[in-house]
């Protein structure tokens, strides 16, 4: 990795000190390559560019959002670079609220929505293209030169369907408008500190809740970018079932990386930190280490998703025997989970609970805990109405999907968990059941067992889809899926 350029200092510069030299713009740089790099560039501007595929469903979310606060001006930030160590930086992953309302993904952007009217003006503040006259695109460590072209603001508005401006100049109008003004807190320090007497926790956090609610039933666009995800997924898990036998040579992380290469290439990036827990890691919820043994005879627990690059993410479990065959033991409990999540599944329709598909699947996993001899003298609805199954299944058995793994966290109850399933709703549906390794409750044969199964749900008109249907589920069908996969 190059190391930025840094003016010289005194004791280093052969000629005159820096405070004496007649260039003030480029200290530690002489007059003359300051005035070479001002010229001799070609004109890149991109003309006459199409709007992005999804500027119209943009336009319908922000126009949702101006009528429902009306008269007031909201602010929502995609926030900044965030530093891993020293001078480099995390990878930028724009604010989920701020790509759902422009599409945009670029970091240090805003979106401002200003009241006119009966409606809103929208405004998207971006950086623009670095200065070549005061030197930003070479000295700068957010110059061009260094991270990369972006578009100009003349691009941006063509590209977005939005007027642009200089994000450069906001925070000082913030600091100076009046009247009203909620924002999206958490992204964008300079724009929060500008806004630090117009707002209050109580009207952001009602916008907040709004922009999560309004992802609870996806567009059509929104559905396609599932179904994309799901695609790829899918690929990526074949991929993994490729070369388990070099993830034995190595460990989890060989699949944790065969992953991530199917995701990077096809998509943004992975949507969540993918747990490949082999062996007794499956019981452990969220694994994402990736750092243990792969070994012939046990199993693995693969939750991962490909996330697209409009940042749609799929959210998929498959547990697979790393050998290509189930043992006896381990397809009883797989057949249990899949029964559980097929009971699920099931309940997923239009009008149903949004519970209803977690109350399926519990009852079936309780019902095989009581029938293995695990609850003592207890029948299934004692065991359910004391929740002693969740000693084994231990989580919910889904959530809503969408840009966010856990997508819509911010949503009231009433809407979410204690509302309705509607149909363009996405969830996931992933029973499992989880045997820790020092669990002395069970029989010693089950310990260190862990099966999950997970398919991203769509809700239709007259009941459901399931995007990832693609991967097999059935114990069967897995087996002769990863000898065909192997096989190539």
């Amino acid at each position: 990795m190059a190391e930025q350029l840094t003016p010289e200092t005194p004791e280093e510069s052969e000629e005159q000190p820096i405070q004496q030299r007649k260039n003030g713009l480029y200290p530690g740089v002489s007059d003359e390559l300051a005035e070479n790099m001002k010229s001799g560039w070609a004109d890149t501007e991109l003309r006459g560019l199409a709007p992005i595929a999804q500027a119209a469903h943009t336009a319908d979310r922000r126009a949702a959002l101006s009528a429902r606060f009306p008269g007031e001006r909201l602010v929502i930030p995609a926030g900044n670079l965030k530093t891993r160590s020293n001078d480099t930086e995390y990878h930028f992953r724009a604010s989920t609220e701020y790509a759902y309302l422009t599409g945009d993904q670029s970091e240090d952007g805003v979106l401002v929505l200003e009241p006119k009217g009966d409606g809103h003006e929208a405004t998207i503040y971006l950086l623009p293209r670095s200065n070549r006259e005061n030197g930003e695109f070479w000295l700068s460590g957010t110059g061009e030169l260094w991270v990369g072209r972006r578009h100009s603001l003349a691009e941006a508005e063509q590209l977005l369907g939005l007027p642009a401006k200089d994000v450069r100049e906001l925070a000082a109008a913030l600091t100076e408008a009046t009247g009203p003004v909620r924002a999206v807190r958490g992204h964008d320090a300079s724009i929060e500190a500008a806004l630090t007497d117009k707002v209050t926790a109580e009207r952001d956090e009602e916008l907040r809740v709004y922009l999560s609610e309004a992802r609870l039933v996806k567009d059509a666009f929104e559905i396609a970018e599932l179904r994309k995800a799901c695609d790829s997924t899918a690929r990526g898990f074949e991929d993994v079932v490729k070369v388990l036998d070099r993830a034995e040579a190595t460990s989890e992380r060989y699949i944790e990386g065969t992953f991530f290469l199917r995701a990077r290439v096809e998509g943004n990036d992975i949507g969540y930190g993918s747990i490949c827990a082999a062996g007794p890691h499956a019981t452990t919820l969220h694994w994402v280490r990736n750092d243990g043994a792969v070994r012939s005879g046990e199993l693995l627990l693969l939750d991962a998703g490909v996330e697209t690059t409009e940042l749609y993410t799929a959210d998929v479990t498959r547990t697979l025997p790393i050998n290509g065959t189930f043992s006896p033991l381990q397809r009883k409990i797989y057949d249990a989970v899949y029964e559980a999540q097929e009971a699920g599944i099931a309940a997923v329709k239009p009008g149903a609970p949004y519970r209803a598909f977690h109350d399926a699947a519990q009852r079936v996993l309780a019902e095989k805990l009581v029938e293995w001899g695990l609850c003592g003298d207890l029948d299934v609805d004692k065991v359910l109405e004391l929740g002693l199954q969740r000693r084994w299944t231990l989580h919910g058995t889904g959530h809503m999907l969408g840009m966010d793994v856990h997508d819509c966290a911010a949503a009231r109850t009433e809407t979410y968990v204690a509302g309705d399933l509607e149909p363009g709703m996405c969830l996931t549906v992933e029973p499992g059941l989880y045997f820790q390794a020092d669990d002395l409750t069970v029989p010693e044969e089950y310990r260190g067992i862990g099966v999950r199964i997970e398919d991203d749900i769509l809700v239709t008109e007259d009941g459901n889809e399931n995007l990832s249907a693609s991967l097999p589920r059935q114990a069967d069908e897995i087996e002769a899926w990863m000898a065909r996969v192997k096989q190539g």
